[in-house]
């Protein structure tokens, strides 16, 4: 897979940023961005979700926005040469190219196409953001688990994923009976088949049915920016 936010630079600003460029794994729970720490790195993932999570003070987090494939985590505070306003975790594990935050501020003074697209992602994160803060407090668990199920259906072009139903709980923001009862209606409808911290997406046009509308603004959002 290619990351879309590099795909779509000219091959001038390619050619520019590749020697600063090097790839990476990410392991499942790798913190990429903490709240308040400077941010040395810029993640273009290939595989894999990074989470954007807010931390409760009893220890609970709950998740604002994913980035994949067609993301960069840590763009905006580079190019502002700011520390990290959220934490931002690997949910699930995946590669990504990695560049210095200041070698990435400095190709995009020289380039301001490059700017004006890692500027447009961040738009589309932020549209993702306020749409998850919407569908938390409007819709069912049943919609909102597959709007989130079919996100990470399209970030890491898999039906498989490997997560526990406290994992999924903490990043919907429900309990973790609520997310056992939704899982086991889906599985009954014949939607996903659940086991032992392994979900895999059935019938995946069914999932889109039960999912609210959120999930397709927050996929036409990204669309959008790169129609641009």
């Amino acid at each position: 897979m290619v990351n879309r936010i590099l795909a779509s630079l000219p091959k001038n600003i390619v050619t520019a940023l590749q020697p600063r460029l090097h790839d990476v794994d990410l392991p499942f729970g790798t913190i990429v961005a903490d709240i308040g720490r400077p941010v040395s790195q810029v993640y273009f993932p290939y595989s894999g979700v990074i989470s954007i999570v807010v931390e409760m003070e009893v220890g609970e987090m709950i998740e604002t926005a994913m980035i994949g494939r067609d993301g960069a985590a840590n763009a905006l505070a580079a190019l502002n040469g700011q520390t990290s306003f959220h934490k931002a975790i690997v949910q699930i594990a995946g590669t990504a190219s990695v560049i210095q935050a200041d070698a990435l501020r400095a190709i995009a003074d020289d380039f301001p196409q490059l700017r004006s697209a890692l500027l447009g992602h961040e738009q589309a994160l932020l549209a993702q953001t306020q749409q998850s803060a919407a569908c938390n407090a409007s819709h069912s668990v049943e919609a909102r688990m597959c709007r989130w199920l079919l996100r990470m259906y399209d970030l890491t072009q898999s039906s498989n994923f490997s997560l526990t139903q406290e994992f999924l709980a903490q990043m919907l923001g429900v309990r973790r009976t609520s997310v056992s009862l939704v899982a086991g209606a889906l599985q009954k409808a014949g939607l996903i088949k659940y086991r032992r911290g392994n979900i895999h997406l059935e019938n995946v046009e069914e999932i889109r049915n039960s999912a609210c509308e959120c999930y397709d603004r927050i996929r036409l959002h990204y669309e959008r920016h790169f129609k641009t």
